[in-house]
């Protein structure tokens, strides 16, 4: 064992936790004890998710191979610690790819599938999840159990999206997308207000592969909402780029002692993002890493939030009420005087993830990241996920740090049945404190 600083996304930063290999947690079997573990990926939710200050952290990160790719099927078999870039330098020579990415290939395949992780395609492919075709999981009686939708079904069901407290994923195996070049031709909309989104968003999921907005939070008045649409699909064959660069291009070498974001710098940035994209479509061809992972060239980028770090709300809500939802917590935030950086409205559609515990499901989810202000914020988030259970919509746990037991439990009504399944060895400080929360049953 050793003790390992565990660099998490958000407001926790560095703080050291006792971490052992898959391998040597395998050879300790026979004294573990419950609730001692948590397996961790790369670290890289902004809550708590990820973290087990009561225990060890099992560091699936150690085990990174890819074990096996068709480049005929697009059938590849892995380690949980490989990451996502990995996978796509392997499969992108022989046109394959992810048929779901974040906007982060760093994420390990374990990771994506712990939290069912989405992209920019869920309307058209669903979440990770629907593209699992079986996994490898060690429990902590010793055994080692192949769980597909066709064998040991449950336990398959609860491990897609459940958080890695069903056991330790030893090694996934997934279906790739046939694409005819891995680059895309990208088409920007600028839209000036809230209900101009929602009529492109319409378009869009009928005419694209990939589409997101960001929008600005902090706009007022008839330009409340206003934003910058960005939809894609794969080009076509005769698209080629040079090299894609590996690693960082840019580095931010150190935390300033506070936030390089806030309502003063980020009009000027937001009036500049909004305005540097013409009126009406624009259509361009653009590398995938540019535009699915374009802060992978900056390495520590999250340090320009300061050092208390960065906090994140994503919250998905139904279809019906959307427009008056997304504008309810845009409100709630500006008025709160906390500015997001990176604000994000996507579609969910109506794919349904084979995960029990999956935060995707059809509606509108809209993604906002704040400076932390300390208590400021913790009632900002807290107002934010009660607009959302309101609307009859969901919070995402992967991205929270203090979400109430009531809030989890009317985001993930079906919670139980992840309980009932749950590595008696595993849990993590958020199961802790929402699900294993005292008055919870």
């Amino acid at each position: 064992m050793r003790m390992d600083d565990s660099e998490n996304a958000g407001r926790f930063g560095n703080r050291s936790q006792p971490t052992v290999s898959p391998d040597d947690y395998e050879d300790g079997m026979s004294s573990v004890g419950p609730m001692a573990f948590l397996p961790v990926g790369n670290g890289l939710s902004y809550g708590d998710v990820c973290r087990n200050e009561l225990g060890t952290l099992i560091a699936s990160r150690r085990h990174n191979r890819i074990l096996s790719f068709d480049p005929g099927s697009g059938t590849i078999r892995c380690e949980a610690g490989a990451i996502l870039a990995d996978l796509l330098a392997r499969a992108v020579p022989h046109r394959f790819f992810l048929p779901v990415t974040p906007a982060t290939g760093l994420v390990t395949v374990g990771g994506a599938v712990a939290n069912d992780v989405h992209g920019g395609n869920h309307h058209a492919r669903g979440s990770f999840g629907n593209h699992v075709r079986r996994l490898t999981l060690l429990r902590s009686t010793g055994e080692r159990l192949v769980c597909s939708p066709e064998e040991n079904a449950e336990l398959f069901a609860a491990t897609i999206g459940g958080l890695g407290l069903t056991g330790l994923i030893l090694d996934v195996e997934l279906r790739l997308m046939k694409v005819p070049s891995p680059h895309v031709q990208r088409h920007v909309h600028r839209f000036d207000s809230l209900d101009r989104y929602f009529t492109l968003a319409e378009r869009a999921e009928e005419e694209h592969e990939y589409f997101v907005a960001w929008l600005d939070q902090l706009a007022t008045g008839r330009r409340m909402g206003r934003g910058v649409l960005f939809a894609a699909d794969h080009a076509d064959g005769a698209c080629e780029y040079p090299d894609i660069p590996k690693g960082p291009r840019l580095a931010v070498p150190f935390s300033p002692p506070f936030s390089l974001f806030n309502s003063v710098t980020l009009k000027l940035l937001n009036e500049y993002r909004f305005r540097k994209h013409d009126r009406g479509e624009t259509v361009s061809t653009e590398t995938w890493a540019s535009y699915f992972h374009p802060l992978d060239a900056i390495g520590g980028w999250r340090r320009l939030y300061g050092r208390r770090g960065l906090c994140q709300h994503q919250s998905v809500y139904p279809v019906a009420t959307a427009p008056e939802t997304t504008a309810r917590l845009l409100e709630t935030a500006r008025r709160a005087g906390h500015a997001s950086v990176g604000t994000k409205l996507q579609r969910f559609g109506d794919i349904a993830s084979p995960g029990v515990l999956s935060f995707a499901r059809p509606g509108f989810t809209l993604t906002m990241d704040f400076a932390d202000q300390g208590e400021a914020t913790v009632k900002l988030l807290d107002a934010l996920d009660e607009i959302a259970v309101v609307a009859g919509g969901a919070v995402n746990p992967c991205q929270d740090f203090r979400m109430s037991p009531a809030v989890f439990e009317a985001s993930f009504p079906a919670w139980k049945r992840l309980e009932a399944l749950r590595d008696p060895a595993m849990v993590s400080a958020f199961w802790r404190r929402t699900a294993l929360a005292p008055g919870q049953t």
